[in-house]
């Protein structure tokens, strides 16, 4: 009986933080819109610029502007992750909110090449949000019962925000040749052709900073106690929206408890809010009267912080590592589809050259309306999988179990996806929106179950904003050389008469990365400390409370004494 579960001592699963989950979307929403804004006409801006001397050349100064945002947020990250361990988390998001707005500015005046990779580099430099937002995401949801949701509304934000953005920017372009009935020549939008998708995304990143900074509430284990004047601007304009500004006694009441209650977890409550019982009343005992005001900031004192050296224990680096193999491969895949479907046939002279099951060129020779289809397709199923498939999929066989399973399946997408070419016509198309459907459905379970794996590895809350720090520098370095890498193989494959090298190259990659998978673990983490901590608090609790042989152990105790004293009685009695 000892140590039996009490059916009232189990602590309560949290809500959803449903809310906070959707103002941080909305904040995280611009940053995908402005990011995939520029891919429709990069080429033509790097055209305009004068700097190419043949065709065959664009390409490789429109990789240099992609790679310039990511070699200068692999520079950043790290820094980032370990300031917002110390000023919290939201200043470092809205920070890298308004450091996007001001690089897309300039990005839009760029009247030359070096200009337009210092706005780009600018914004990489300012932005260390992609690890410190799995930070933010990893603090609101504590319970392991709400990641598979959780995990799955980031990904699905990005995948809207990579439609939205490359229709605004194809729409915005160039809007006195595309628009000369609106947009006279010789004004500043002919002088600066891709001004104006530059400053619609600085208008819609600069709506998410204000959003951000009136509703985001902080998350930082320590710093989310301390005043936020903007919550409060936006707790009093949502006041005057919902007509709660009568001042009557009952609204200012109500504010004013709602306010003490926020500031106090669910296990810390005064004990008149747990109970309907109240205490009786002593009017003849005065109470004293408090020496200092009560300091809500004193309510959890901060924690020691661990040493930096023990947050890298050996499944967080491994996690950190699988992170940077699934980016490197996946942009791989990313920036080489494009090309492949562009690439031409071969003239049928070519063929006798070939000598499978290895040596063969080919292409798919689409134009840019055929690619931006199948891009958008790949971006509609992206946003299904996220938000229908994974949850289902990570609650059946668990985050583990899932990234073992993609990380082993991928090197035969790497394999098969060049020997597209090789199916007939009327089933060529075919091949390529399975490949689509294929890559998609892993990379949409495969980063989110990754995200869970590093959270709860993690030893602490209060070293996740410096792991995922280097997490997101990891990543994207890789995010830098996949695509410069895969270009170059993609190029040798297609001289040498080797068009599937560089999808081969990539495969390689992969099996390491399914090594890798092998030997994580999803033990020893945080979260199944935490629960360790909670489950022994609670036994503790109910041994104390029932321990039946304790009790047994007293009675057995007194019923000598009982017996010695009735017989002295009897003795007594009889005299």
């Amino acid at each position: 009986m000892a140590g039996a579960p009490h059916p009232g001592s189990r602590k309560r699963v949290p809500k959803f933080p449903a809310k906070q989950m959707t103002i941080l979307a909305l904040c995280r929403i611009c940053e995908p819109i402005a990011f995939m804004s520029i891919f429709p006409y990069v080429y033509f801006m790097i055209q305009d610029f004068g700097v190419a001397k043949t065709e065959a050349m664009i390409p490789v100064y429109a990789g240099m502007v992609t790679s310039a945002f990511a070699f200068a947020e692999f520079s950043s990250g790290v820094a980032w992750g370990r300031l917002s361990d110390k000023i919290g988390r939201k200043p470092v998001l809205l920070t890298g909110l308004a450091g996007t707005a001001l690089s897309m500015l300039i990005f839009g005046f760029a009247p030359n090449l070096p200009v337009a990779l210092l706005a780009r580099a600018l914004g990489g430099l300012l932005n260390g949000n992609i690890g410190v937002l799995q930070t933010t995401v990893a603090e609101m949801v504590t319970v392991k019962e709400h990641q598979p949701r959780a995990y799955t509304i980031m990904p699905f934000v990005w995948c809207l925000g990579s439609i939205l953005g490359p229709m605004l920017g194809g729409a915005l372009a160039r809007p006195v040749r595309n628009y000369p009935s609106i947009f006279s020549p010789g004004t500043i939008w002919d002088r600066f052709p891709y001004l104006l998708p530059n400053l619609v995304c600085t208008a819609i990143v600069t709506c998410g900073v204000v959003v951000g900074i009136l509703f985001l509430e902080e998350t930082h284990e320590e710093k989310k106690y301390r005043r936020d004047p903007g919550l409060e601007a936006g707790k009093w304009i949502l006041a005057k929206i919902v007509g709660c500004a009568d001042k009557t006694a009952k609204c200012e009441k109500a504010n004013d408890m709602d306010e003490v209650l926020s500031l106090l977890s669910e296990d810390e409550q005064p004990p008149g809010y747990r109970t309907t019982e109240g205490s009786p009343n002593l009017p003849s005992t005065p109470s004293p009267e408090p020496q200092e005001a009560l300091d809500l900031n004193d309510i959890h004192p901060p924690r020691a912080k661990p040493a930096a050296s023990k947050a890298f224990t050996r499944q967080v680096v491994l996690n950190i590592v699988g992170y940077g193999i699934l980016a490197y491969h996946t942009i791989t895949f990313d920036s080489m589809l494009p090309t492949f479907l562009s690439t031409p046939d071969p003239s049928p002279g070519e063929g006798s050259a070939w000598a499978l099951p290895f040596k063969f060129v080919g292409g798919y020779g689409l134009n840019t309306k055929e690619i931006g289809i199948v891009l958008s397709v790949q971006g509609i199923y992206s946003m299904l999988a996220t938000v229908f498939l994974f949850p289902i999929v990570v609650r059946r066989i668990g985050a583990l179990g899932l990234f073992r399973l993609i990380a082993i399946s991928y090197p035969v997408l790497y394999i098969a996806t060049p020997y597209l070419v090789l199916l007939p016509s009327n089933l060529r198309m075919v091949g390529v929106y399975v490949v689509v459907i294929w890559k998609c459905t892993f990379s949409t379970m495969a980063y989110p179950s990754n995200a869970i794996l590093l959270t709860n590895s993690a030893p602490s809350l209060l070293l996740l904003g410096t792991i995922n720090g280097v997490a997101a520098s990891t990543a994207s370095l890789c995010r830098a050389f996949g695509p410069t890498v895969s270009g170059f193989l993609f190029s040798a494959g297609l001289k040498m008469g080797y068009s599937g090298l560089a999808w081969w190259c990539s495969a390689l990659i992969t099996i390491g990365g399914a090594l890798l998978s092998l030997i994580m673990t999803d033990e020893g983490g945080r979260m199944d400390n935490d629960e360790k901590h909670d489950e022994d608090q609670e036994l503790g609790f109910e041994d104390h409370i029932l321990d039946h042989n304790a009790l047994d152990s007293a009675i057995a105790a007194a019923e000598p004494r009982s017996t010695n004293r009735d017989d002295e009685m009897d003795h007594l009695i009889v005299k």
